[in-house]
């Protein structure tokens, strides 16, 4: 056994393990609201940046957590396979617990890199309510993990262990060659979310300036299956409201009050990128087929024949938000049909999946 592992050692990069996977959580949960508000909670379309903040920090954080939970992996493993592997029932619930939030964690790491990467094949389940649901798993077993070691840990940073006898790597190098791994992660990636870093962000799968027209895009319009029908001459956009329905071509559109706004793209894979968006206020549509904007939910519908993302609901914060656009233009130009020309939706504060590409209906419902 290398006499670089001591209590000390586990018990620091525990903590951070610990700062590191809680950053997580919390960030994960608030993009699973995002995505899927409880009943009757509407999310605030204010500040603009928030969720291209958390979910950039998300995924940062959980890529610096590759290191982290490696060194803490080997730091310990010797003490899992000690014989008799089961001494009591209060042992086997604690190796129980061990097992749960080793296979948690390898399951949220491994599969949050293979979602940023957008490579699905490994995963025969839906990526996001496997991460949502396994997470509440990691961060259960972590708690029970802390209360069991906790008497361990606050002796272990009382009394400091002795470094190893011999020449070589000792644990201060170690713990420090473990924080540089994370921090150089960080850096060739967070370059996909912080604009200053794209220089250096050799491993980040979406850079913020590479795509149509500037920005980063996920489905293309040939992918989708919309081409076609984005591109026909006869394109309407339909709208049905509480006291009438209208059908607005792109001349209609274009002919309508335009507003511009800067908003990010940012999407769960944790890249964003900020564009100028051009187009019909969303209330301004919602008015037109005499409904209040300050109180109505709408449902935006792709021209997508099928997809999981093909409808969105837009909740009143967001409905009434005058940054809500209906967008016909991107940085001063026709949307590029992979950005979802002839129209999309983009608005504050809300996830890339949500802001829907090839609009086809939109569906206006006054709350009560």
């Amino acid at each position: 056994m290398s006499t670089l592992r001591s209590h000390r050692l586990t018990s620091l990069l525990g903590i951070a393990l610990g700062v590191a996977f809680g950053i997580c959580f919390l960030t994960g949960l608030v993009s699973h609201f995002l995505q899927h508000p409880p009943a009757g909670i509407a999310w605030p379309s204010r500040p603009v940046g928030f969720y291209r903040f958390t979910q950039g920090l998300h995924v940062i954080t959980g890529l610096a957590t590759v290191p982290l939970l490696g060194a803490k992996l080997w730091s310990v493993y010797p003490r899992l396979f000690q014989w008799p592997p089961i001494r009591s029932i209060a042992h086997a619930a604690e190796r129980l617990s061990v097992a749960l939030l080793v296979a948690a964690a390898l399951f949220q790491v491994v599969g949050g890199i293979l979602n940023v990467s957008r490579w699905y094949a490994p995963m025969p389940f839906f990526f996001t309510a496997a991460h949502y649901w396994v997470g509440w798993l990691a961060v259960g077993a972590l708690l029970v993990h802390i209360g069991v070691q906790l008497p361990v840990v606050r002796t272990a940073l009382t009394r400091p262990a002795p470094e190893p006898g011999s020449a070589g790597l000792t644990r201060r190098g170690l713990l420090g060659a473990v924080a540089t791994a994370a921090g150089l992660i960080t850096v060739v990636t967070a370059g996909q979310t912080v604009r200053p870093l794209s220089g250096p962000a050799l491993l980040a799968p979406r850079r913020p300036d590479i795509g149509p027209q500037g920005l980063p895009i996920n489905n293309t319009a040939d992918e989708a299956g919309v081409r076609t029908t984005a591109l026909d001459p006869s394109y309407r956009l339909t709208i049905t409201g509480p006291q009438r329905r209208v059908d607005l071509d792109l001349a209609a559109l274009n002919a309508l009050d335009q507003h511009t706004a800067d908003l990010p793209i940012a999407c769960v894979e944790g890249w964003s990128a900020t564009g100028t968006w051009s187009g019909v206020r969303l209330r301004d549509l919602v008015a037109l087929v005499g409904a209040d904007p300050d109180r109505s939910t709408v449902v935006v519908e792709s021209l997508e024949a099928a997809g999981r993302y093909r409808t969105s609901t837009v909740a009143a914060p967001h409905v009434r938000d005058p940054l809500t656009l209906i967008a016909l233009r991107l940085n001063g130009e026709l949307l590029h049909p992979d950005h979802g020309y002839p129209a999309r939706l983009i608005a504050p504060n809300r996830p890339g999946v949500q802001q829907t590409k090839w609009l086809g209906t939109i569906t206006v419902r006054e709350d009560s």
